[in-house]
């Protein structure tokens, strides 16, 4: 349960992501990504894929792995919408992970 003084600080600080030029990306390509219901469940697939890949593999076999994902999925990630949402999300994803290292740094957190 939150303090009424850090919810209010945790809510504003969310509501200066959204407005982050980052954020405004990724979800312009996330819903533009959804008009397509069947492109979107694909992208779905292979980002849940990409993910076991890198975390069940064993670290001698996983190049190896994401070698033959990435040859598999060439055609598919060279559709500009699919392209386009997974760059918008990795840099959202690099983002949060910058402010998760911030905050950890910042309240010493080991």
């Amino acid at each position: 349960m939150l303090d009424n003084r850090v919810e209010a600080a945790a809510t504003k600080f969310v509501k200066s992501i959204k407005e982050s030029d980052t954020y405004k990306a990724y979800y312009y390509q996330l819903e533009r990504l959804k008009r397509n219901p069947e492109l979107y469940e694909k992208v779905n697939e292979f980002r849940k894929r990409n993910y076991e890949i890198q975390n069940t593999s064993q670290v001698d076999e996983l190049f190896d792995k994401m070698d033959a994902f990435e040859k598999e999925y060439e055609k598919f990630r060279e559709n500009p919408v699919v392209d386009d949402f997974l760059r918008a999300e990795l840099a959202f994803c690099r983002l949060m992970q910058e402010i998760y290292t911030y905050i950890t740094g910042e309240l010493d957190f080991q």
